[in-house]
């Protein structure tokens, strides 16, 4: 027993390293700043098609928002009845998206956008229960940072684009979440699947400080 113990946790502290180590890098190989991800080049959808395309790209397009997405549905796959998170952070998503279109401001996007990616891949890389209410709220509140980025691509945009906008930007982070969730649930019944799945954790959580770093330093 005390043998296994020994070589878990350098094992364990490998991981950690590797992982904060990969997220560093996956910043330094992004070049485009966290805000900069438009699908369209900066101009707005003309048609639904544009719109849904548009709304498809830019969860997608952008690294942070990929990581939280497939962070929120690792994290769920923690938990029980943890469907709800991506459930909720969508529809968080959708109100900041709103909250956009209606030009009201909200405080340092950019800054709080890092951070839910560094909170929850420290959520994962724990592995432990979390209260679901709780991650949930967490969730639904990064949701609308997230979603009040995504707003900025449609603003002005006619009625029809802006609508197909929002199906899109809502159907892939369904899809990309609720795939990761399903993902997780899988791994973990598998021998060292736990394990697997706190390594994932490091390696978010290594991306959440890069991004979270290139935002206070500018």
């Amino acid at each position: 027993m005390t043998l296994s113990t020994r070589s878990y946790s350098p094992f364990t502290s490998r991981r950690l390293g590797l992982g904060i180590t990969l997220g560093i890098l996956t910043l330094l190989t992004c070049s485009s700043p966290v805000f900069a991800h438009h699908p369209l080049g900066g101009r707005l959808p003309a048609n639904a098609f544009e719109g849904f395309m548009s709304g498809m790209g830019h969860p997608v397009i952008g690294m942070d928002h990929l990581a939280f997405v497939i962070a929120a549905g690792l994290v769920a796959a923690l938990m029980r009845k943890g469907v709800l998170v991506p459930i909720v952070f969508v529809l968080g998503s959708l109100a900041g998206t709103g909250i956009h279109l209606q030009a009201l401001d909200l405080p340092a996007p950019e800054l709080f956008i890092s951070a839910s990616v560094l909170a929850f891949g420290l959520v994962l890389a724990r592995g432990l229960q979390t209260n679901i209410w709780l991650i949930s709220l967490l969730g639904a509140a990064a949701g609308v940072f997230h979603g009040y980025a995504y707003g900025e691509a449609i603003v002005g945009a006619e009625m029809t684009p802006t609508l197909s906008y929002l199906l899109g930007f809502v159907s892939i982070q369904l899809v990309i979440s609720l795939a990761a969730w399903t993902i997780g649930k899988a791994i973990q019944k598998k021998s060292q699947g736990l394990l697997n799945l706190r390594f994932a954790g490091f390696i978010l959580s290594g991306m959440g400080a890069a991004f979270l770093s290139s935002v206070v330093l500018g």
